[in-house]
Protein backbone atom coordinates (compact mmCIF):
# COMPACT_ATOMS: atom_id res chain seq x y z
CA UNK A 1 0.00 0.00 0.00
CA UNK A 2 1.57 3.42 -1.18
CA UNK A 3 2.04 5.79 2.02
CA UNK A 4 -0.47 9.64 1.34
CA UNK A 5 2.03 12.29 1.88
CA UNK A 6 -0.07 15.34 2.79
CA UNK A 7 2.16 18.53 1.62
CA UNK A 8 0.40 21.72 3.53
CA UNK A 9 1.53 25.08 2.13
CA UNK A 10 0.26 28.70 2.71
CA UNK A 11 0.41 30.20 -0.44
CA UNK A 12 -0.60 28.69 -4.15
CA UNK A 13 1.53 32.06 -5.86
CA UNK A 14 4.70 30.24 -6.98
CA UNK A 15 7.76 31.35 -4.95
CA UNK A 16 10.98 28.68 -3.66
CA UNK A 17 8.32 27.27 -0.74
CA UNK A 18 6.07 26.01 -3.51
CA UNK A 19 8.49 25.28 -6.14
CA UNK A 20 9.74 23.10 -3.93
CA UNK A 21 6.42 21.96 -3.24
CA UNK A 22 5.84 20.69 -6.72
CA UNK A 23 9.26 19.46 -7.52
CA UNK A 24 8.51 17.10 -4.26
CA UNK A 25 5.00 15.95 -5.18
CA UNK A 26 5.65 15.79 -9.09
CA UNK A 27 9.37 13.53 -8.07
CA UNK A 28 8.30 11.35 -5.59
CA UNK A 29 9.48 7.41 -6.28
CA UNK A 30 6.88 4.94 -6.42
CA UNK A 31 5.57 3.54 -3.27
CA UNK A 32 4.05 7.14 -2.03
CA UNK A 33 0.74 9.55 -2.74
CA UNK A 34 0.88 12.73 -3.19
CA UNK A 35 -1.44 15.04 -1.70
CA UNK A 36 -1.15 19.10 -1.51
CA UNK A 37 -3.44 21.66 0.80
CA UNK A 38 -3.08 25.10 0.03
CA UNK A 39 -4.26 28.70 -0.22
CA UNK A 40 -6.71 29.50 -3.28
CA UNK A 41 -6.10 30.40 -6.87
CA UNK A 42 -2.19 30.56 -7.34
CA UNK A 43 -0.06 29.04 -10.55
CA UNK A 44 0.87 25.86 -7.89
CA UNK A 45 -2.50 24.68 -7.88
CA UNK A 46 -2.34 24.88 -11.84
CA UNK A 47 0.55 23.45 -12.48
CA UNK A 48 -0.15 20.05 -9.45
CA UNK A 49 -3.41 20.21 -11.41
CA UNK A 50 -2.13 19.88 -14.74
CA UNK A 51 -0.19 16.62 -13.83
CA UNK A 52 -2.71 14.97 -12.28
CA UNK A 53 -2.25 15.44 -8.46
CA UNK A 54 -4.86 15.94 -6.32
CA UNK A 55 -4.69 19.58 -4.82
CA UNK A 56 -7.41 20.85 -1.75
CA UNK A 57 -7.64 24.58 -1.70
CA UNK A 58 -8.00 26.09 2.10
CA UNK A 59 -10.12 29.82 1.35
CA UNK A 60 -8.61 31.08 4.35
CA UNK A 61 -5.43 30.29 4.32
CA UNK A 62 -3.07 33.61 3.72
CA UNK A 63 0.50 35.02 4.79
CA UNK A 64 -1.00 37.80 7.00
CA UNK A 65 -2.47 36.95 10.16
CA UNK A 66 -6.11 37.57 10.79
CA UNK A 67 -7.16 35.86 13.83
CA UNK A 68 -10.75 34.71 12.76
CA UNK A 69 -9.46 34.01 9.24
CA UNK A 70 -6.35 31.86 11.11
CA UNK A 71 -8.75 30.24 13.39
CA UNK A 72 -10.89 28.83 10.16
CA UNK A 73 -7.67 28.04 8.79
CA UNK A 74 -6.81 25.53 11.60
CA UNK A 75 -10.37 23.76 11.79
CA UNK A 76 -10.10 23.50 8.39
CA UNK A 77 -6.92 22.13 8.04
CA UNK A 78 -8.05 19.44 10.84
CA UNK A 79 -11.09 18.81 8.61
CA UNK A 80 -8.21 18.06 5.50
CA UNK A 81 -6.29 15.79 7.50
CA UNK A 82 -9.33 13.89 9.32
CA UNK A 83 -10.54 12.81 5.68
CA UNK A 84 -7.54 12.15 3.74
CA UNK A 85 -5.43 10.35 6.69
CA UNK A 86 -1.89 11.28 5.63
CA UNK A 87 1.20 8.77 6.78
CA UNK A 88 3.01 11.91 6.55
CA UNK A 89 2.43 15.26 7.15
CA UNK A 90 4.66 17.52 5.19
CA UNK A 91 4.23 21.21 6.52
CA UNK A 92 5.84 24.32 4.57
CA UNK A 93 6.22 28.28 5.07
CA UNK A 94 5.71 29.57 8.85
CA UNK A 95 1.80 29.96 9.64
CA UNK A 96 0.87 26.70 7.79
CA UNK A 97 3.97 25.22 9.82
CA UNK A 98 2.60 25.90 13.15
CA UNK A 99 -1.15 25.36 12.37
CA UNK A 100 -0.63 21.99 10.83
CA UNK A 101 1.81 20.79 13.40
CA UNK A 102 -0.70 20.96 15.83
CA UNK A 103 -3.44 19.18 13.97
CA UNK A 104 -1.39 16.74 12.93
CA UNK A 105 -0.33 15.98 16.60
CA UNK A 106 -3.93 16.40 18.01
CA UNK A 107 -4.85 13.77 15.18
CA UNK A 108 -1.87 11.52 15.79
CA UNK A 109 -0.18 11.83 12.68
CA UNK A 110 2.22 9.07 12.13
CA UNK A 111 5.09 11.21 10.77
CA UNK A 112 5.07 15.08 10.70
CA UNK A 113 8.05 16.65 9.01
CA UNK A 114 8.52 20.49 8.42
CA UNK A 115 10.60 22.42 6.40
CA UNK A 116 12.00 25.93 7.10
CA UNK A 117 12.37 27.93 3.97
CA UNK A 118 13.96 30.61 5.56
CA UNK A 119 12.83 31.72 9.37
CA UNK A 120 10.55 35.03 10.11
CA UNK A 121 12.96 36.46 12.63
CA UNK A 122 15.58 36.95 10.57
CA UNK A 123 13.54 39.69 8.58
CA UNK A 124 13.23 43.34 8.81
CA UNK A 125 11.08 43.42 12.09
CA UNK A 126 10.66 44.25 15.55
CA UNK A 127 12.37 43.01 18.18
CA UNK A 128 8.91 41.78 20.12
CA UNK A 129 7.74 40.31 16.23
CA UNK A 130 11.28 38.64 16.13
CA UNK A 131 10.58 36.89 19.18
CA UNK A 132 7.32 35.99 18.89
CA UNK A 133 8.15 34.45 15.41
CA UNK A 134 11.22 32.23 16.72
CA UNK A 135 8.56 31.27 19.78
CA UNK A 136 6.23 30.08 16.70
CA UNK A 137 8.71 28.29 14.87
CA UNK A 138 10.29 27.11 18.14
CA UNK A 139 6.67 25.37 18.55
CA UNK A 140 6.31 23.81 15.07
CA UNK A 141 9.95 22.03 15.63
CA UNK A 142 8.70 20.48 18.91
CA UNK A 143 5.59 19.46 17.21
CA UNK A 144 6.84 17.78 14.41
CA UNK A 145 8.79 14.31 14.27
CA UNK A 146 11.46 16.01 11.54
CA UNK A 147 12.79 19.51 10.64
CA UNK A 148 14.92 19.76 6.78
CA UNK A 149 16.57 22.87 6.72
CA UNK A 150 17.35 23.74 2.84
CA UNK A 151 21.04 25.20 3.58
CA UNK A 152 23.44 25.05 6.30
CA UNK A 153 23.10 28.69 7.39
CA UNK A 154 19.26 27.70 7.78
CA UNK A 155 20.10 25.24 10.03
CA UNK A 156 22.50 27.02 12.29
CA UNK A 157 20.11 29.50 13.09
CA UNK A 158 17.72 27.10 15.10
CA UNK A 159 20.14 24.94 16.54
CA UNK A 160 20.54 26.22 19.60
CA UNK A 161 16.75 25.54 20.02
CA UNK A 162 15.98 23.47 22.96
CA UNK A 163 14.90 19.47 22.31
CA UNK A 164 14.92 20.33 18.11
CA UNK A 165 18.87 19.66 17.61
CA UNK A 166 18.38 16.31 16.81
CA UNK A 167 15.27 16.59 14.89
CA UNK A 168 17.29 18.64 11.84
CA UNK A 169 18.16 17.33 8.39
CA UNK A 170 19.96 20.00 6.45
CA UNK A 171 19.12 19.07 2.72
CA UNK A 172 19.97 21.44 -0.40
CA UNK A 173 17.11 22.36 -2.38
CA UNK A 174 18.07 20.56 -5.60
CA UNK A 175 17.17 21.55 -9.72
CA UNK A 176 16.22 19.24 -12.94
CA UNK A 177 16.69 20.28 -16.21
CA UNK A 178 15.09 23.05 -17.56
CA UNK A 179 13.83 23.38 -21.30
CA UNK A 180 15.03 26.82 -21.60
CA UNK A 181 13.88 29.40 -24.48
CA UNK A 182 17.13 30.83 -26.74
CA UNK A 183 18.23 34.13 -26.04
CA UNK A 184 16.26 35.13 -29.13
CA UNK A 185 13.14 33.71 -28.65
CA UNK A 186 13.40 34.62 -24.80
CA UNK A 187 14.23 38.21 -25.74
CA UNK A 188 11.37 38.47 -27.87
CA UNK A 189 9.43 37.12 -25.69
CA UNK A 190 10.08 38.95 -22.66
CA UNK A 191 10.54 42.66 -24.93
CA UNK A 192 10.67 42.30 -28.78
CA UNK A 193 12.70 45.35 -30.45
CA UNK A 194 14.56 46.27 -27.21
CA UNK A 195 17.54 47.00 -28.44
CA UNK A 196 19.68 47.27 -26.00
CA UNK A 197 22.88 45.01 -25.90
CA UNK A 198 23.32 43.65 -21.90
CA UNK A 199 20.28 42.61 -20.47
CA UNK A 200 20.40 42.54 -16.96
CA UNK A 201 17.46 40.87 -14.86
CA UNK A 202 15.95 39.19 -12.26
CA UNK A 203 13.08 36.90 -11.37
CA UNK A 204 11.41 37.52 -8.09
CA UNK A 205 8.29 37.81 -5.79
CA UNK A 206 8.17 41.80 -5.44
CA UNK A 207 8.29 41.19 -1.60
CA UNK A 208 10.70 44.24 0.51
CA UNK A 209 12.76 40.84 1.56
CA UNK A 210 13.84 40.41 -2.22
CA UNK A 211 15.48 44.07 -2.32
CA UNK A 212 14.91 44.65 -5.81
CA UNK A 213 14.50 48.47 -4.52
CA UNK A 214 18.21 48.21 -3.95
CA UNK A 215 19.21 46.90 -7.66
CA UNK A 216 16.90 50.42 -8.91
CA UNK A 217 19.14 52.89 -6.44
CA UNK A 218 21.74 51.27 -7.55
CA UNK A 219 21.21 51.49 -11.20
CA UNK A 220 20.06 54.67 -10.92
CA UNK A 221 24.40 55.48 -9.89
CA UNK A 222 25.26 54.00 -13.29
CA UNK A 223 21.94 55.29 -15.67
CA UNK A 224 24.64 57.22 -18.22
CA UNK A 225 25.98 54.20 -18.79
CA UNK A 226 25.07 53.08 -22.65
CA UNK A 227 23.57 49.67 -23.66
CA UNK A 228 21.99 47.79 -20.84
CA UNK A 229 18.36 47.46 -19.96
CA UNK A 230 16.62 46.07 -16.41
CA UNK A 231 14.09 43.35 -16.66
CA UNK A 232 11.59 42.40 -13.43
CA UNK A 233 9.77 39.60 -13.65
CA UNK A 234 7.38 38.98 -10.84
CA UNK A 235 5.04 40.69 -8.91
CA UNK A 236 3.67 41.47 -4.97
CA UNK A 237 2.85 44.02 -2.80
CA UNK A 238 6.46 46.26 -3.72
CA UNK A 239 4.93 46.70 -6.91
CA UNK A 240 3.64 49.88 -6.82
CA UNK A 241 6.40 51.57 -4.37
CA UNK A 242 8.95 49.79 -7.07
CA UNK A 243 7.50 51.97 -10.10
CA UNK A 244 7.40 55.10 -7.90
CA UNK A 245 10.73 54.63 -7.37
CA UNK A 246 11.73 53.80 -11.19
CA UNK A 247 9.69 57.17 -12.46
CA UNK A 248 11.34 59.15 -9.35
CA UNK A 249 15.08 58.34 -10.20
CA UNK A 250 14.49 58.51 -14.10
CA UNK A 251 14.98 55.10 -15.01
CA UNK A 252 11.32 54.64 -16.87
CA UNK A 253 13.57 53.71 -20.20
CA UNK A 254 16.03 51.65 -18.31
CA UNK A 255 13.80 49.27 -16.24
CA UNK A 256 10.71 47.23 -17.39
CA UNK A 257 8.35 46.00 -14.73
CA UNK A 258 7.19 42.84 -16.90
CA UNK A 259 4.72 41.54 -14.07
CA UNK A 260 3.96 37.74 -13.39
CA UNK A 261 4.84 35.00 -16.48
CA UNK A 262 4.20 31.83 -16.21
CA UNK A 263 7.03 28.98 -16.54
CA UNK A 264 9.46 32.50 -16.42
CA UNK A 265 12.68 30.49 -15.89
CA UNK A 266 12.42 28.87 -19.30
CA UNK A 267 13.08 33.02 -20.07
CA UNK A 268 16.59 33.36 -17.96
CA UNK A 269 18.88 32.94 -20.93
CA UNK A 270 17.56 36.42 -22.46
CA UNK A 271 19.47 37.39 -19.91
CA UNK A 272 23.58 38.55 -19.30
CA UNK A 273 23.71 39.53 -15.61
CA UNK A 274 21.28 37.73 -12.88
CA UNK A 275 20.61 40.04 -10.26
CA UNK A 276 19.66 38.46 -6.44
CA UNK A 277 19.90 41.16 -3.75
CA UNK A 278 17.92 39.88 -1.51
CA UNK A 279 17.54 41.37 2.41
CA UNK A 280 17.34 37.70 3.92
CA UNK A 281 17.38 34.21 2.08
CA UNK A 282 17.54 30.85 2.99
CA UNK A 283 18.43 29.14 -0.48
CA UNK A 284 16.90 30.71 -3.43
CA UNK A 285 15.85 28.57 -6.40
CA UNK A 286 16.01 31.34 -8.48
CA UNK A 287 20.09 30.88 -7.95
CA UNK A 288 19.83 27.64 -8.79
CA UNK A 289 17.73 28.48 -12.33
CA UNK A 290 20.10 31.18 -13.25
CA UNK A 291 23.17 28.64 -12.69
CA UNK A 292 21.34 26.55 -14.91
CA UNK A 293 21.27 28.92 -17.32
CA UNK A 294 25.00 29.90 -17.16
CA UNK A 295 24.39 33.73 -16.07
CA UNK A 296 26.47 35.73 -14.57
CA UNK A 297 24.91 36.87 -11.08
CA UNK A 298 24.88 39.57 -8.68
CA UNK A 299 23.89 38.56 -5.30
CA UNK A 300 24.09 39.24 -1.70
CA UNK A 301 26.21 37.33 0.51
CA UNK A 302 23.48 36.51 2.98
CA UNK A 303 21.83 32.97 3.92
CA UNK A 304 22.32 30.12 1.65
CA UNK A 305 24.09 32.19 -1.27
CA UNK A 306 27.12 32.23 0.62
CA UNK A 307 26.89 28.28 0.43
CA UNK A 308 26.55 28.13 -3.46
CA UNK A 309 28.80 31.66 -4.59
CA UNK A 310 32.26 32.24 -4.29
CA UNK A 311 32.36 36.03 -4.76
CA UNK A 312 34.95 36.79 -8.43
CA UNK A 313 34.68 32.43 -9.30
CA UNK A 314 31.49 31.94 -9.54
CA UNK A 315 29.71 34.90 -9.08
CA UNK A 316 29.44 38.30 -7.67
CA UNK A 317 28.79 39.00 -3.82
CA UNK A 318 27.57 42.13 -2.55
CA UNK A 319 27.01 43.14 1.46
CA UNK A 320 23.12 43.30 1.68
CA UNK A 321 21.74 47.06 0.94
CA UNK A 322 25.26 48.32 -0.06
CA UNK A 323 24.50 50.33 -3.08
CA UNK A 324 27.23 51.49 -4.19
CA UNK A 325 28.99 47.71 -4.40
CA UNK A 326 26.13 46.33 -6.57
CA UNK A 327 26.22 49.56 -8.46
CA UNK A 328 30.46 49.01 -9.16
CA UNK A 329 29.80 44.90 -9.09
CA UNK A 330 27.35 45.90 -12.14
CA UNK A 331 29.55 48.40 -14.25
CA UNK A 332 32.16 46.00 -13.83
CA UNK A 333 29.93 43.26 -15.65
CA UNK A 334 28.14 45.17 -17.85
CA UNK A 335 31.88 46.39 -19.46
CA UNK A 336 33.24 42.77 -19.39
CA UNK A 337 31.99 39.73 -20.92
CA UNK A 338 34.43 37.50 -20.66
CA UNK A 339 33.86 37.95 -17.38
CA UNK A 340 30.31 37.54 -17.44
CA UNK A 341 31.01 34.38 -19.24
CA UNK A 342 33.80 32.66 -17.24
CA UNK A 343 31.06 33.28 -13.57
CA UNK A 344 28.27 31.95 -15.74
CA UNK A 345 30.10 28.83 -16.32
CA UNK A 346 31.57 28.24 -13.18
CA UNK A 347 28.48 29.05 -11.71
CA UNK A 348 26.78 26.49 -13.98
CA UNK A 349 29.24 23.81 -13.06
CA UNK A 350 28.68 24.20 -9.42
CA UNK A 351 25.22 23.47 -9.55
CA UNK A 352 24.91 20.70 -11.89
CA UNK A 353 27.80 18.90 -9.42
CA UNK A 354 26.02 19.95 -6.20
CA UNK A 355 22.43 20.77 -5.93
CA UNK A 356 20.23 18.10 -8.30
CA UNK A 357 16.96 17.25 -7.86
CA UNK A 358 17.37 13.46 -7.54
CA UNK A 359 19.65 14.31 -4.73
CA UNK A 360 17.27 16.62 -2.73
CA UNK A 361 14.48 13.95 -3.50
CA UNK A 362 16.65 11.13 -2.41
CA UNK A 363 17.48 12.30 1.43
CA UNK A 364 13.90 13.43 1.37
CA UNK A 365 12.03 10.51 1.33
CA UNK A 366 15.18 9.23 3.92
CA UNK A 367 13.49 11.70 6.45
CA UNK A 368 9.89 10.25 5.38
CA UNK A 369 11.05 7.26 6.19
CA UNK A 370 13.02 7.60 9.39
CA UNK A 371 16.33 6.79 7.50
Amino acid sequence: MKKKILYLITKSAMGGAQRYVLDLATNLPEGFEPVVACGPGGELTKRLEERKIKVIQIPSLGRDIFLSRDIDSFFRIISVIKKEKPDILHLNSSKSGFLGALAGRLLGVKRIVFTGHGWAFNEERTIVSKIIFAKIHWLTMLLSDAVIAVSRKTARDVEKFLFVQKKIHQIYNGIGDVDFFSKEIARNKISAGTSAEVWIGTISELHKNKGVDYIIKALRKIKDTPSWKFFIIGSGEEEKRLKELIYMYGLKEKIVLCGQIFDAARLLKAFDIFTLTSRTEAFPYALLEAGKAELSVTASGVGGILEVIEDGKSGMLVKSGDIDAIAKKLSELISDKSKRDKLGTNLKEKIESHFSLEKMVSQTTDVYTGN
